[in-house]
């Protein structure tokens, strides 16, 4: 290897070294696109001799190589410082100018080298590179460039490149290694200053962006903390308008440390150890805070690992949610308390029943709950109006409050009913506590403004576990004995049975069963006989509905008749019986010739009904039936409820010859006008009168009812009659029939037509 060779291969060495870090640079930092056509340039020029060596080859097929790569490496080698300078010069060649530079110097390459005079074409490349460089110098430093200081060298060093090429030009082959030495020396130090001004711009892209981060954050409402180890490195004007701050000297770690609740002071260092130390990307939370002066604040965290001045930190959001926590809390306060008294309602109820009822089956904590509703307040709000109500419920909520043990939780579910679910304990003890309590307090005077009221409320007590195992259960049992309770007049409390914890569940399947059974015909009649008191000779029948409810069997009348009062059935079912009563007659006068008067229960709702008296009409019709064996009985309340409306529909019934007979007689409110205005044909004594019977005092109470029918002209039946002394005592006071166990129960059809039969061979139909 010749002298000459090693300024060569050194040029090329630092072509390579020089090319290599600058496409390093800007695969580190993408921003800086000089760096990569500046290094890809000083690559490329790394062909330039070996494509020269080509053109000098022996093999025609090597040179031919060499004579296009030549001027196609010079061309690509020049674009690309263009390239570069105009990339540093914030002056970017827009694509078609570049190609049209590209072929412009391409063409000159292969010009220069179709001559075959090396000087010649050393001359001519040596022009183009001075003239890039005096081009780039031009945007270096006049051109409105901004950038100041070593970059600028950028265009001197590449003027020097080009201008280095003339030695060759000048010396022969005797300046190539004067000039290898000299293009290596300037390529060092063109390496070094666009290095350096790489650099210099990260640098300043990294303060541009610090400054704009700063400038976001101070205008951030989130507040920012930047912590690195056991320091606030930065905090926004938020972050120390938050904490109550003065500035960032008076943020410190251990002042933030203070305002996390003690509870929670541990947990919160152990979450913030695994962000910092990588463990956790990022965590959010919720959380109660308190600032410098003490006030509470509700602040929304959100945390994550990052940078800060090249250490590690961790970035803290912070949001004040505190108006938001408020009004959330406001409006669930609304949803769980009731606005005329400021108890918890229904919902706080039912929630706080849901959560005690969560306690394990194997050790339940028992506790009481208590229903209480005020009674007839609907007829208290029409006496005194609603604005006197509502002070009435407000007050009596207050005095209950406070009345009641501050254990036990004190509710209004709603507009007279109240509740009370008491502290977990001996739930047998604290409901008699908490009745007795109640009950105390309703035995005195209620003040309210400048008056004072007494008050009654029914109670229904029900005891978890016993009388149901969940929310729903429990409130259906209370319910239900709240409901028994009200049978009772005066304030009065039940105690729930385990039966009650279906409550209304029952009532409404019942209700629905109710709809099906009348529609399938489910309902049938049973007849029971009413005899001469003093022959015992058959007289009529008193029809009573049956309902045989598949799969439960029998159901009491009382139940079926109230539910139907309830839903509006009590005109279907009433005409379904009437309908059967009617058939049943006139199948009994076609079996036996005769029949007896058969009574059919008449509700209070069905004589409000102005069609009812053409409804009995078109039943008899239907059945051809005479009118005067049916009977309808209604009873004593419903007459005195109704008493205008009751006088006209029975006198259109006596118009079609019915007769009419009050039910029940004595335990209503019946005067003497009442019986006189009605005009019937009959009064039935209620079994409660019958039943003391033969005990003088209540001799005389029937026998004076005895004495007023017959002045009035009205038949008289005893009811309930169940021994051999109450009927002899009844038929002594007057009673002209009897009814009861002791002669008949209820009886089928068939054994009613059987009795019916007998009394038709003896001849005694009342005809």
């Amino acid at each position: 290897m010749t002298t000459m060779n090693y300024p060569l291969l050194l040029n090329a060495l630092i072509s390579l070294i020089v090319g290599v870090a600058l496409v390093l640079v800007w695969r580190r930092n993408p921003q800086q696109t000089f760096t990569r056509y500046l290094g890809w340039s000083n690559l490329v020029q790394l062909l330039i001799p070996a494509s020269y060596w080509l053109t000098l080859h022996g093999n025609p097929t090597l040179r031919l190589v060499g004579m296009v790569a030549l001027p196609v490496v010079s061309a690509a080698y020049s674009s690309l410082m263009v390239l570069g300078a105009s990339q540093l010069a914030d002056r970017p060649v827009r694509p078609p100018t570049m190609a049209v530079f590209a072929a412009v110097i391409l063409a000159i390459n292969v010009g220069s080298l179709l001559q075959g005079d090396l000087r010649i074409a050393q001359t001519l490349s040596a022009t183009v590179g001075t003239a890039i460089g005096l081009l780039c110098c031009y945007w270096l430093w006049f051109a409105g460039n901004r950038n100041f200081g070593p970059s600028r060298m950028t265009g001197i060093l590449i003027t020097a490149l080009g201008l280095n090429q003339f030695t060759f030009a000048l010396l022969g082959a005797d300046g190539v290694a004067l000039q290898a030495s000299t293009a290596t020396l300037i390529r060092v130090a063109l390496g070094l200053v666009l290095i350096y001004a790489a650099l210099q711009r990260s640098a300043q892209e990294t303060v541009r962006l610090r400054e704009r981060f700063e400038r976001l954050t101070d205008r951030s409402h989130q507040g920012i903390i930047i912590r690195q180890k056991e320091r606030i490195a930065y905090a926004n004007p938020a972050a120390l308008a938050i904490y109550g701050a003065s500035g960032k000297d008076d943020l410190s770690v251990v002042m933030v440390a203070r305002s996390i609740p003690r509870p929670e002071r541990e947990s919160i260092g152990k979450l913030l150890q695994e962000i910092e130390s990588g463990q956790r990307d990022d965590a959010s939370y919720d959380a109660l805070r308190y600032r410098k002066d003490g006030t509470p604040m509700w602040l929304r965290f959100h945390c994550f690992g990052t940078e800060w001045d090249g250490a590690p930190a961790m970035q803290v959001l912070i949001a004040d949610d505190t108006e938001r926590h408020q009004a959330t809390q406001a409006l669930l306060h609304q949803a769980l308390h009731d606005e005329l008294t400021g108890l918890p309602n229904r919902n706080a109820l039912i929630q706080q029943l849901r959560e005690r009822c969560k306690a394990p089956a194997d050790n339940p904590a028992p506790f009481v709950l208590m229903l209480l509703d005020i009674d007839r307040f609907k007829l208290f709000n029409e006496a005194h109006g609603h604005s006197v109500g509502d002070k009435v419920l407000k007050a009596f909520g207050h005095a209950l409050r406070t009345s009641v043990d501050a254990r036990h939780a004190v509710m209004r579910l709603g507009e007279d009913e109240y509740a009370i679910l008491s502290a977990d304990g001996n739930n047998s003890a604290m409901a008699v506590e908490l009745a007795t309590t109640v009950r105390g307090l309703l035995g005195k005077p209620l003040p309210v403004a400048d008056e004072v009221f007494f008050l009654d409320a029914s109670m229904g007590i029900a005891l978890y576990p016993h009388s149901g195992q969940d929310a729903e259960s429990l409130l259906r049992a209370a319910n239900a004995a709240m409901h028994v309770a009200k049978r009772t007049p005066g304030t009065s409390y039940t105690l729930a049975e385990k039966e009650f914890e279906r409550g209304s569940s029952n009532m409404l399947e019942q209700e629905q069963a109710l709809r099906a059974g009348i529609e399938r015909g489910e309902f049938h009649l049973a007849y029971q006989p009413k005899v001469d008191a003093h022959t015992g000779a058959l007289t009529s029948f008193e029809a009573l509905a049956r309902w045989n409810r598949p799969g439960f069997g029998a159901v009491s009348p009382l139940e079926f008749i109230a539910a139907a009062e309830r839903t509006g059935l009590i005109a279907a079912l009433g005409s379904t019986l009437l309908w059967q009563a009617c058939a049943q007659i006139a199948q009994w006068h076609a079996t036996y010739g005769s029949c007896v008067p058969v009574a059919v229960n008449v509700s209070p709702l069905q004589l409000l009904d102005p069609r009812f008296p053409q409804l009995v009409e078109q039943a008899l019709e239907d059945h051809g039936v005479a009118p005067q064996w049916l009977t309808l009985e209604i009873t004593e309340s419903s007459a005195v409820q109704n008493l205008d409306q009751t006088v006209a529909q029975v006198a259109q019934l006596r118009a079609l010859g019915v007769h009419v007979a009050m039910d029940d007689f004595g335990t209503g409110f019946s005067s003497l006008n009442m019986l006189r205005t009605l005009r019937l044909h009959t009064i039935k004594i209620d079994r409660g009168l019958i039943d003391p019977l033969p005990a003088p005092e209540s001799i005389a109470v029937v026998r004076a009812i005895c004495q007023l029918a017959q002045a009035l002209h009205l038949h008289v039946v005893a009811e309930g009659v169940e021994t051999t002394a109450q009927a002899e005592a009844a038929r002594d006071a007057g009673c002209g029939e009897l009814q009861g166990y002791l002669y008949a129960k209820p009886l089928s059809p068939h054994d009613a037509g059987q009795w019916l039969a007998q009394h038709t061979e003896h001849h005694t139909v009342i005809t």
